[in-house]
């Protein structure tokens, strides 16, 4: 029975990699991809509360009193 001939594995192998690789970076390239989304602005309403037209009093903590 003969020997194989193992002897042209590694380049076969080695450019049949490079092969697929530079084919697979050319099918990508050529890909389009979607443009990513844009911040979308939102209009907010600025409701009226009661205690924003009326003038409120801040009080002092009672430990910051003169004595």
């Amino acid at each position: 029975m003969p020997q194989l001939d193992t002897s042209t594995w590694f380049i076969t192998i080695i450019s049949t990699m490079i092969t697929l690789f530079i084919f697979f970076q050319l099918k990508i390239s050529t890909q389009t991809f979607p443009m990513p989304p844009s911040p979308k602005t939102f209009i907010t309403q600025k409701t009226k509360t009661p205690w924003e037209s009326k003038w409120t009093k801040i009080y002092l903590p009672l430990s910051s009193l003169q004595q």
